[in-house]
């Protein structure tokens, strides 16, 4: 069970809550284990579009698998004043240092910034608010003109449907691409869109191709990436020659299988590690049989 615990500011955008909340509510109908708490300092959130939001004044308990989200709120310019009292910033700043993840989307992560979480770390947010956050945050590294950065265990996208993107990829980093896949269509989403090019989901960064063959070929690696496979393996189960799938796997997603499969065993090894592991750990979780094959992907 994963606990999503969405921090609610007053102004609240509705689409920078509703997006990603209904992209791991549909992961809980898919049995993703997700639980979703709606917190805010007040009973009652007004909204930016007008539409009152009732919430949880009193935190859950967290443990180091749960993600804390803090959705946008109405900020043509940000305000001098703290979205949340000390006592909300308090907890935000603990759940990271305990282990656990948080977010933000579009205006957020003023609300991180706040907290010192954006401190050393790359991040991002809406266009119009980057040049203000850059000036208020310089110890922070903004990232301008993508959909979402990820930087040990601080995730931030930028504005609105963005938050969309953030919360499939990490249902795809957690849970492999096949779910995030479904959640996407079950949600009519189109689920192609890259935040950082470095940090988005290799699961669906490859997907958009309308090549039958190289998707049943990806579901295999998608499924084993920590097993061993070989190319003949894969192209007895494409039916075609080891040859003929390489060619037509490469047309399709711009990478050999091995590259791919390569690049899903980084990912979840970047997960793992930014999660605590060491690098030895996650390079075995991942199918590596030492870690020298993962420091060298890492550096690249």
């Amino acid at each position: 069970m994963t606990r999503v615990v969405f921090v609610l500011a007053p102004k609240l955008h509705l689409l920078d809550l509703a997006g990603p909340a209904q992209v791991f509510a549909t992961g809980r109908d898919f049995g993703l284990g997700y639980e979703l708490t709606y917190l805010a300092e007040t009973p009652e959130v007004p909204t930016a579009q007008g539409v009152p939001v009732v919430a949880s004044t009193e935190w859950p308990e967290l443990s180091r698998d749960d993600l804390v989200v803090v959705p946008g709120w109405r900020s043509p310019k940000l305000s001098a004043e703290a979205p949340f009292g000390e006592a909300f910033a308090n907890r935000l700043r603990a759940h990271h240092a305990a282990g656990g993840s948080v977010a933000s989307v579009c205006s957020g992560a003023d609300a991180l910034g706040r907290c010192g979480l954006l401190d050393g770390r790359r991040y991002t947010t809406h266009h119009d608010l980057t040049d203000e956050l850059a000036a208020r945050y310089p110890k922070a590294t903004i990232v301008r003109d993508v959909l979402y950065v990820e930087d040990d265990r601080v995730i931030t996208s930028a504005g609105i449907a963005s938050g969309i993107d953030l919360a499939l990829h990490l249902v795809a980093v957690s849970h492999g691409a096949e779910a995030a896949a479904k959640v996407a269509r079950e949600m009519v989403v189109y689920a192609r869109r890259n935040g950082d090019e470095q940090q988005a989901s290799a699961m669906l960064r490859h997907r958009g191709h309308l090549c039958d063959l190289a998707h049943r070929v990806q579901d295999v690696i998608d499924r084993r990436y920590a097993d061993r496979l070989l190319l003949s393996d894969l192209a007895t189960i494409a039916g075609v020659s080891e040859r003929t799938l390489t060619r037509i796997f490469t047309a399709a997603t711009g990478l050999t299988p091995l590259r791919y499969q390569q690049l899903l065993r980084l990912e979840r090894a970047e997960h793992l590690i930014g999660h605590g592991d060491t690098v030895e750990a996650a390079a075995r979780a991942v199918g590596f049989e030492d870690a020298r094959m993962l420091r060298r992907l890492r550096a690249r």
